[in-house]
């Protein structure tokens, strides 16, 4: 019989998942990323059968790479921020 994958390893792809999530610099790309990685790791969490979460393990981890290609195009041909993020505030000088 094939290993599951420990408990350790599914946290990992989760957080590495979620860190590329974020690293997006398109606003609505990354909410919706975070999202279906959080639900994705759901389904992961929920699922009993050793079989199907060595599968969606294997697929989750196909999607990281993926993701992360994706994450440094966007990051490359990223726009400026829309309204409804956060705005970085200007720094102005305190000497004048």
């Amino acid at each position: 019989m094939s290993n599951q994958p420990s408990r350790r390893a599914i946290l990992s792809l989760y957080h590495s998942t979620l860190r590329t999530s974020k690293s997006f610099s398109s606003y609505n790309f990354r909410n919706y990323f975070i999202r279906r990685s959080k639900d994705t790791f759901r389904v992961i969490q929920s699922e009993s059968d050793p079989a199907r979460v060595k599968s969606l393990y294997a697929e989750a981890t196909r999607e990281l790479a993926a993701l992360r290609r994706s994450a440094i195009v966007n990051q490359l041909y990223g726009g400026s921020r829309l309204a409804v993020e956060d705005q970085k505030p200007e720094m102005t000088r305190v000497d004048t």
